[in-house]
């Protein structure tokens, strides 16, 4: 068996036990699938959650269905919250998440004797884009975005944000509620987590807010790096400053923290017991031993070399404890 845990504790301690990650081992005949003995393996693995991750997670169950086809993975998009409540009661084995699980998730989770780990698979940038029409914003402050999307405001034209900016509407485009990019975004930058202003054209699909900010000259949104670079042709990406000056998103920058506050980790949660199911752990364990060729392929950016050294820490621990 060899399967990572987090980088980080859940906030509440619902560790597997050794128990449990033996019981995954020999289901899964010791190193199935990545880890090297060959076993063909089959069933399903249900997964849900962020439509930011699922680009990551697809991306691993394609690479993954190379050496394991007769497993197959699913990937849905209900948004982090709207995964966590399928996840907690039960009916999914993976939850995809672009932020921590929250206290009332983790209680739902309990109360349904959902057991869970914690695996940080990649980082991200939230990304601020405007239309490719803009020709007057480069950079916007914390302040200035707090001012846009903070709870009950009125900016409605951009020469309300910066008097030098044109007479030009200011439309809106954002995450939905059940996002935990919207999550994110709202702590981050209004200081509250789902504290925001309700006038905006919010989805759980990252897609509707490209079309929309694309489509409207005044247009402003927000989402995950990856889908800025797939849409770079159609977004122009604007610069945060967030006390040290104008910083772009960028793999740099995110990982060595300087663009702040809008770089994030983004993470998967798999189940105690669907890690009994061995098409399930040995999906899991491919994740984990492969997330920095993933975290390229679906765009994203690799975990740092501390966090690496942390993910291999965590392993290395887990596998003890599971001898």
């Amino acid at each position: 068996m060899n399967i990572s845990t987090s980088l980080r504790r859940a906030k509440a301690p619902l560790a597997l036990t050794a128990a449990v990650m033996l019981a995954a081992s020999a289901c899964g005949g010791g190193d199935a699938g990545s880890g090297g003995s060959g076993d063909e393996l089959s069933g399903t693995v249900k997964v849900d959650g962020s439509s930011t991750v699922a680009p990551l997670t697809s991306a691993a169950s394609e690479f993954y269905a190379e050496e394991q086809p007769k497993v197959r993975v699913t990937v849905a998009t209900s948004g982090t919250g709207g995964g966590f409540k399928k996840f907690c009661v039960g009916e999914t084995d993976i939850s995809n998440a672009s932020r921590e699980i929250k206290d009332e998730e983790i209680k739902t989770c309990e109360e349904n004797g959902v057991k869970y780990e914690k695996f940080s698979v990649a980082n991200d940038g939230l990304s601020v884009v405007v239309s490719k029409d803009n020709d007057w914003a480069d950079c916007l402050t914390v302040e200035q975005l707090k001012k846009i999307w903070e709870p009950d405001s009125k900016v409605n034209n951009w020469n309300q944000v910066d008097p030098k900016f044109p007479n030009e509407p200011l439309k809106l485009f954002g995450a939905g509620t059940d996002s935990g990019t919207f999550d994110y975004f709202t702590d981050a930058i209004n200081g509250e987590e789902g504290a925001s202003r309700t006038d905006y054209s919010g989805s759980e699909d990252d897609n509707v807010t490209v079309t929309g900010v694309s489509g409207t000259k005044g247009g402003m949104g927000y989402f995950g790096f990856s889908y800025y670079e797939e849409n770079a042709d159609k977004l122009k990406l604007l610069q945060v400053d967030g006390g040290d000056g104008c910083v772009t998103p960028s793999v740099e920058t995110v990982q060595d923290g300087t663009y702040k506050p809008l770089g994030r980790q983004l993470f998967i949660y798999p189940s105690a017991k669907s890690l009994e199911k061995p098409g399930v752990v040995d999906f899991v364990e491919y994740y984990v031993e492969n997330h920095e060729k993933i975290a390229e392929d679906a765009k994203f950016i690799p975990l740092n070399a501390e966090q690496e050294k942390e993910l291999q820490a965590a392993l290395d621990k887990l596998k003890e404890a599971a001898k």
